[in-house]
């Protein structure tokens, strides 16, 4: 008689959906979603349902993101406005 010993199953690893947004004017913005974990061994319904999480999760990942750039093309032109009137009637060089 042959014992076998099982494998140990290792318990599904959490993982995460990240985003990093660098700018050398700016801090880095670092966007995350949670993901649920998913068995190696999962049915076809638990794969479509880890699918659908995931295709929300991007989807949410991504409107924070949109938001972010969003508020940030704001800041920037209120400051180039900002600028742009305490400079006004004067000759201003473009440093660009």
């Amino acid at each position: 008689m042959k014992l076998r010993r099982k494998k140990a199953q290792r318990p599904p690893k959490m993982s995460s959906l990240t985003a990093t947004y660098s700018s050398p004017t700016s801090a880095a913005q670092t966007f995350s979603s949670e993901l649920p974990a998913i068995s190696s061994t999962a049915s076809t319904a638990g794969r479509v349902a880890y699918l659908a999480e995931l295709q929300t999760s991007l989807r949410t990942l991504q409107s924070d993101v949109n938001t972010f750039l969003t508020q940030k093309m704001v800041d920037d032109k209120a400051a180039d406005d900002a600028k742009a009137e305490e400079t006004y009637g004067e000759e201003v060089v473009d440093e660009d």
